[in-house]
């Protein structure tokens, strides 16, 4: 792994915490093959969906990623400031970076393109699907392939499509987060689209905030899925925020800094904001807007140079 790659402190031992009621043995099995039989259908579903131009395919992808959520026993729960998230055209959506679920809890709302590492790609069976589905992939390990990264989304917000980011780079736990990455948020700046802040929160049968879902450090696939579908009444909420547009700030780092700021602030449920969590939670705060490893000595992105200015 290339040393200027953002990284979390959250381990599956150190923040991940099964707490609440569970979920019995043959309950488990059943969402597991229920939810294997939903994702199977969307992959054969996938080529036709995208098709014919008739077909409303953004309402598709909803339902398909509702029923899914709701196979691996995840309620979705939107909650919106105003009419934010509601806007047609171009934009880029940007939201913390918790678990593999965000993109399908992403997916059930408002629909986008989504930016994702190449491995993702090569996963089985979601990995097909995630392609089909007009994801851009981004090579974490090829800096110089940044740039290119860039442009493809600030084409396809000019054509008036969604991308969806999250520019924190890593997975954190859900009681912490990372730095928002100022890479991505050019390509809004080029293309003067705004930028649709996004917190995701992932929370228990009692309300409180959830580490259960979390995909973090040297987690599995497998043994995350496992602990999701072990969860009795876990509780994804989504919540749009007031848009940024680019006009409003010099560049790209006070609009990625400005983005940051409003979705840290809601990042942790209402009656969470004093409680320290489980006592497993030791690797990151349990306040919002911890800060990620960043690059070594300050490694700058090596953009144009008009990018920096």
């Amino acid at each position: 792994m290339s040393a200027w790659l953002p990284t979390a402190p959250c381990t599956p031992g150190g923040c991940v915490s099964v707490a609440g009621p569970r979920a019995t043995l043959p309950h488990r099995v059943l969402r597991l093959a229920c939810c294997l039989v939903v994702l199977v259908a969307g992959v054969l579903a996938a080529p036709l969906v995208r098709a014919p131009a008739w077909l409303p395919a953004e309402r598709l992808v909803r339902r398909w990623a509702r029923l899914l959520l709701a196979t691996l026993g995840v309620r979705v729960r939107v909650r919106s400031a105003g009419a934010a998230g509601r806007r047609e055209g171009g934009s880029l959506l940007v939201a913390n970076h918790i678990s593999w679920l965000d993109v399908l809890l992403v997916a059930a709302v408002r629909p986008g393109r989504m930016l994702a590492k190449t491995e993702v790609g090569r996963w089985p069976v979601l990995g097909p699907l995630i392609s089909w589905g007009g994801t851009v992939f981004i090579d974490r390990e090829r800096l110089r392939a940044l740039p290119g990264t860039v442009e493809e989304v600030a084409a396809a917000l000019r054509r008036g499509e969604r991308v969806v980011v999250f520019p924190e780079g890593s997975t954190w736990c859900g009681r912490g987060g990372g730095r928002f990455r100022p890479a991505l948020f050019e390509a809004a700046v080029r293309a003067d689209v705004p930028v649709q802040p996004v917190t995701l929160r992932y929370l228990g049968g009692d309300g409180r905030a959830s580490t259960a879902p979390a995909f973090v450090g040297e987690d599995g696939l497998l043994a995350s899925l496992w602990r999701v579908v072990s969860v009795r009444g876990l509780t994804a909420e989504v919540e749009f925020l007031p848009e940024l547009p680019p006009a409003l700030f010099p560049g790209r780092r006070q609009l990625a800094a400005a983005a940051q700021r409003v979705v840290d602030r809601r990042r942790l449920p209402e009656d969470a904001a004093g409680d320290p969590g489980p006592a497993a939670c030791t690797a990151c705060s349990v306040h919002p807007g911890g800060v990620a490893a960043g690059p070594p000595g300050g490694v700058r992105v090596p953009f144009p140079a008009e990018v920096g200015r």
